[in-house]
């Protein structure tokens, strides 16, 4: 078996992935980015560093999830293939992990995993220079239809992930309360404060202080941006009137960062800032989160057993697997909770990259759901996996199902 470099923390999403910073912004519609092969050898790299403890219910959940597996077994392939992917950076860390550890289950298969945003990743699955697409956003119709239709592409849920709002306050050490109001009002660049009235109604007898807001947000095509705007416009009005949801919007103010890491970097060098990210990055960068109000009134921290229970009730569900998890209405489900997706084409010509990519997405979405919650994810509902086996027997290898019916 052959041994891969090892990192800890944010360095193993860079060194794992080629991020294409320099490529700019790839907003779902327009982007024009291109994959590029990254070095085997950075792909396979391993996420080391691990999430807060994991909660009770959240591995339960993976428990679960392997307890809802099928009979069938991925299967080894025959020589070794490569699999070039792009997209999302929300679950990177969580793919870098799954894709080393399938590389030992099946040496033959390895995977260059691009971490270009959501709207890359589209982009480029649409163009087919990639074998599969990474979104945090589900496809729109017109996406769908850009990229050959319902009946020719297959979306798979993989994971549920939180995003955050992490900030840096020197010298503050308290905990941050926002109800949905407040939270619109500060991305509106309405309060610019961080002791305004609104704030100070919100979080009672804690001492704010008179320090300017500044605002950082994703200046890429991004799956999170596109779940953070879609809760804003579930819960405010004037969010949804002015701004609206989407993978990029116009921002009423603040500055910009690419990928979760880049909004993280900012965030982390000006104080004062706010920004939205994946549960991980925040963790990773010992930045803190701030305590949502949610759907039921009551304030939640994004943790795994509250990312958990926004997934209780799936009866929402659609036939291509499109799961809508924002501001739930479950009493301890925090309300921004976000699946993330891999973009297949059911019919594949090229027999060997068919059936390595099925049997890779099986795996990771039964045997690699133990790897979740490390990593600060939670796992797939069991009453999702037989929903996602039921769609990846739909994808065929050179005109052949991959797995039997």
């Amino acid at each position: 078996m052959k041994h891969f470099p090892r990192f800890s923390g944010i360095a193993a999403i860079i060194a794992a992935t080629t991020l294409l910073l320099a490529c700019g912004s790839d907003d779902n519609n327009t982007s024009t980015t291109k994959a590029t092969p990254a070095a085997p050898a950075a792909t396979q790299a391993a996420v080391t560093t691990s999430a807060p403890a994991t909660q009770a219910a959240a591995a339960t959940s993976a428990a679960s999830t392997q307890a809802a597996a099928s009979t069938y077994q991925p299967k080894k392939v025959a020589s070794s293939v490569t699999l070039q992917g792009a997209g999302a950076t929300f679950p990177a860390p969580i793919y870098m992990k799954m894709f080393e550890d399938y590389n030992k289950f099946d040496s033959n298969v390895k995977v260059n995993y691009q971490a270009i945003g959501s709207g890359g990743g589209i982009t480029n699955f649409t163009q087919k220079t990639v074998d599969f697409g990474a979104s945090d956003a589900f496809l729109t119709d017109q996406q769908y239809a850009d990229a050959g239709g319902k009946d020719n592409v297959i979306l798979i849920p993989t994971v549920l992930g939180a995003i955050v709002l992490t900030y840096n306050l020197p010298g503050f050490n308290g905990e941050i309360k926002l109800t949905p109001d407040t939270l619109a009002g500060i991305f509106m660049g309405d309060i610019k404060k961080w002791n305004d009235a609104k704030l100070k109604a919100d979080n009672g007898s804690v001492n704010l202080p008179d320090a300017d807001i500044t605002v950082v947000h994703r200046s890429d095509g991004s799956g999170t941006t596109n779940g953070f705007t879609t809760y804003l416009s579930l819960v405010n009005q004037t969010w949804k009137d002015k701004v609206g949801a989407g993978t990029s919007v116009q921002w009423p103010t603040g500055v910009g960062g690419n990928g979760n890491d880049g909004v993280t970097a900012q965030v982390k060098q000006i104080p004062g800032a706010i920004g939205y990210v994946e549960l991980f990055y925040a963790t990773q960068n010992k930045l803190p989160t701030m305590t949502l109000k949610n759907k039921a009134g009551n304030f939640i921290k994004p943790t795994l057993d509250a990312t958990a229970a926004a997934a209780t009730d799936t009866s929402s569900i659609t036939p291509d697997l499109n799961l809508n998890l924002f501001n739930t209405s479950g009493a301890q489900a925090y309300p921004i909770v976000t699946a993330t997706w891999l973009l297949l084409y059911k019919n594949n010509t090229d027999e060997l990259k068919g059936n390595a990519l099925v049997n890779l997405v099986w795996w990771m979405t039964h045997d690699g759901q133990k790897l979740t919650t490390d990593l600060g994810y939670a796992p797939l509902p069991k009453e999702i996996v037989p929903k996602v086996e039921a769609r990846l027997k739909l994808v065929q290898a050179a005109g052949k199902p991959v797995i039997p019916q």
